[in-house]
């Protein structure tokens, strides 16, 4: 029969998501939710010691003592199998990381605990996409993209409107939608491609350059200005690259202030559990959560462009509205 702790490591192994700050690393996030887990299960009630027979001096006066000793069978716990000798009943849980951030960056992390590792190997080969909001500031250009590098361009940017700005984005998505199709290995001439494009699936096939599938500016108010990106195989690197192109392309220079991811996949900003939450209890539940709505959704469109509205918003805007992710 199965111990407490084994029906609660069953009940935890699947995905969830966890919200990383920025300014840490994803393998500490890894390690402290795995050190919570570890936790959760040694605090599950100890299975009953085993009974063992055992035959027991019985207590006699002093007057007896020479006649000889006097022994009684009894059934007493085996102390080999108490928990105070064997230790916790889990020493190692596996928890494995999805598609990674960076250390500066923050927001939705997949992680996978148990068996759950099998999932997120298949999510990894689909072609699903990534929302993130990028936070950006005319005037200077760093050599690492970001504003903590080091400044290498000053520039103005009095000329920059918010009309200029949508040109420059709807040029970047259409060089990146054509990207898209060249990568993707069918005939777009064919029937096969008509197909595949009604129904969303029409994408890149294995690893490719970071394509873009959807970019919108949802703040504007220079220097400042924030961008919602819908991506593929990127890295936080190239999308601070971005930030930097578009400045180039209005002639002036921009930095990218940060990067937060606010989907990746099924999983949204309302479902990553934030570092007070990386417990047992709330993982299991966030884990029943992501399962009822996966039996609710039977197929999964990865490349299906999905509105960029609805959990993220401008870190600045964040902040006022005293949301749980602040960042900056």
């Amino acid at each position: 029969m199965a111990t407490p702790a084994v029906r609660m490591y069953r009940r935890l192994e699947g995905l969830f998501c966890a919200y990383k700050p920025p300014g840490v690393h994803w393998k500490l996030v890894r390690d402290t939710v795995e050190t919570n887990l570890l936790k959760g299960l040694s605090a599950a009630p100890p299975p009953p010691c085993p009974q063992e027979v055992r035959f027991l001096a019985q207590p006699g006066s002093d007057a007896e003592a020479p006649k000889g000793l006097t022994l009684s069978v009894a059934s007493v716990p085996a102390l080999s199998h108490h928990p105070l000798v064997t230790g916790p009943e889990f020493r190692h849980i596996r928890v494995g990381v999805g598609h990674r951030l960076d250390a500066s960056s923050s927001g939705v992390l997949v992680l996978a605990v148990g068996n759950g590792n099998k999932v997120l190997n298949d999510l990894y080969q689909t072609r699903t996409t990534r929302d993130y909001t990028l936070e950006g500031e005319f005037g200077s250009a760093t050599d690492d993209f970001s504003d903590k590098g080091r400044v290498v361009e000053r520039s103005t940017y009095d000329h920059i409107t918010l009309d200029k700005l949508n040109r420059v984005l709807a040029m970047m998505q259409g060089a990146n939608q054509k990207a898209m199709l060249m990568y993707s290995n069918v005939d777009m001439h064919s029937q096969e491609a008509y197909e595949m494009a009604v129904q969303g699936l029409l994408g890149p096939e294995g690893k490719s350059v970071p394509i873009l599938t959807g970019l919108r500016c949802i703040h504007f108010q220079p220097p400042n200005f924030t961008l919602e990106v819908q991506c593929l195989n990127e890295t936080q690197k190239y999308l601070r690259k971005v930030v930097h192109e578009i400045g180039l392309e209005l002639r002036s220079a921009a930095a990218c202030k940060g990067v937060r991811r606010t989907r990746d996949g099924p999983f949204t900003l309302r479902d990553a559990l934030t570092r007070h939450h990386w417990k047992a209890s709330d993982v299991m539940h966030a884990m029943q959560q992501y399962h009822s709505c996966k039996k609710t959704k039977k197929t999964l469109q990865p490349l299906k462009i999905q509105p960029l509205h609805s959990d993220s918003m401008s870190l600045d805007s964040a902040s006022n509205q005293n949301t749980k992710y602040s960042d900056f």
